[in-house]
């Protein structure tokens, strides 16, 4: 399968997304990259991550919107029954590639697992939680119980340093879309759906031990000491080049560790430090061990040298390292078209209040999929406006018509982009909009 703007293998799935923050968003996120029509619900005027920093001069969040680009919003009042009865009717829609939902909702009744699977026993339902008996957390606060804050720092120690990077959000938010199309493939063969619960505290205390630092810590009886930017178990650390620049050099293998002591000139004073200290620098602990050692014999070189010159010989040498940069200098790159993955989300000028966030007359720097289908990447998709496909998937999905949708605006059910709706009448039995039409206000089913 190739295509020239890449591949979109998961078009025609349909995927309902009620999640906040950034976990759930980039499940959908991922699922949308692929090709799956994604519907996001907010509630109306947005909920709780909708003005979430960082945000841009006008207001608007680059965050939010970043995160939700390529899906389709709708914004329902789910604080009543008729908004409860729209969602519950676009989550359990009929269809070999439809009831599929990821949420973060907790303590709704009306949006449990099994009033949903009563009205559709094959749904297909991925929760994310905090803990998994429901009590809330965020990333922040499951990374310092897992214990990466007390390794990190520097030497001299300290308070706790926390990492930037909410990185247990995101690999969640990648298990997510694993756990829906690993459900979607067991529905296919046996026809049943699917309850998946995932929990982000369960998700790092599984990461830190699949990387053995839990079986480090209670065979040590310790604390791993931190070490600043040194490589745990090998070598690799910052240098300083003459012109202030800092670079990353590692040496993880034997061939890299040779060529790092190539380019630098260093292999006679390293030999002779082997002998003098009964070392073998080719062993990746060794090399570990005398770290500091290593880097004071290193460091003359780079500091006699320019970032320029270091980044000529370091690749000339194959050496494996890698520069500092701003933030700023990452958007500089991107501007010159170093970094393809990134992209600006560029619409039609008529369009651009719907879809696009700009900013002082600049369009959003957001990303495509990382995946690329035979070497090209996607699109990044459209970053849609709060609730801009709200009378679209109303009249696609559930068949209503201009005026019930109407209607709905007017007593703030729903908030619908201005203009008549795009109307698709119900179809016959196995349709999307097939038994799926919400009850009426004060209706029971």
């Amino acid at each position: 399968m190739t295509t020239a703007a890449g591949a979109r293998p998961l078009r025609g799935l349909r995927v309902i997304e009620c999640a906040s923050f950034v976990a759930g968003p980039t499940g959908g996120m991922t699922l949308a990259q692929l090709g799956a029509d994604v519907i996001r619900v907010d509630p109306v005027g947005g909920g709780s991550d909708y003005r979430r920093w960082p945000v841009a001069p006008t207001g608007e969040s680059y965050y939010w919107h970043s995160l939700n680009k390529g899906k389709r919003s709708i914004a329902v009042d789910h604080r009543c029954a008729e908004g409860r009865e729209l969602l519950t009717a676009l989550i359990t829609a009929p269809g070999d590639d439809r009831g599929i939902l990821v949420d973060n909702v907790v303590g709704r009744r009306w949006m449990a697992n099994d009033v949903l699977t009563a009205r559709r026993p094959d749904l297909i339902h991925v929760r994310v939680q905090g803990y998994p008996d429901g009590k809330p957390a965020v990333d922040y606060t499951v990374n310092a119980e897992v214990g990466l804050p007390g390794i990190t720092g520097t030497e001299e120690g300290g308070a706790p340093v926390n990492h930037v990077l909410p990185a247990w959000d995101l690999v969640t938010g990648l298990a997510v879309s694993t756990a829906v199309l690993a459900a979607l493939h067991a529905r296919g063969r046996t026809g049943e759906g699917a309850h998946v619960e995932l929990a982000l505290s369960d998700v790092a205390l599984a990461g830190v031990a699949n990387l053995g630092w839990l079986s480090e810590a209670a065979a040590s009886g310790h604390e791993r000491p931190r070490h600043g930017n040194h490589v745990y178990g090998s070598f690799g650390v910052d240098f300083a080049c003459r012109d202030g620049q800092r670079v990353m050099v590692v040496a993880l293998t034997e061939g890299q560790w040779a060529a790092l002591c190539s380019v630098t000139g260093t292999g006679a004073v390293f030999s002779a430090l082997e002998k003098a200290l009964d070392a073998d620098l080719t062993l990746e602990d060794e090399r570990y061990r005398l770290r500091e050692t290593i880097a004071a014999v290193l460091r003359p070189w780079f500091a006699a040298r320019d970032s320029k010159q270091v980044a000529d010989e370091l690749d000339a040498a194959r050496v494996l390292w890698g520069r500092y940069r701003g933030m700023t200098d990452v958007v500089a790159a991107h501007a010159r078209g170093v970094h393809p993955v990134l992209a600006h989300v560029l619409v039609p000028a008529d369009d651009a209040p719907r879809r696009d966030v700009r900013t002082q007359g600049v369009p959003a720097i957001t990303a495509r999929s990382p995946l690329r289908w035979d070497g090209a990447y996607g699109a990044p998709g459209e970053a849609h406006r709060l609730g801009a496909d709200t009378a679209e998937v109303l009249a696609e999905v559930l068949g209503l018509s201009d005026a019930e949708i109407g209607q709905l605006a007017g007593r703030g059910v729903i908030a619908a982009a201005d203009g008549p709706a795009r109307t698709v009448a119900p179809a016959g039995g196995s349709g999307p909009g097939a038994g799926s039409r919400p009850a009426a206000a004060g209706e029971t089913r």
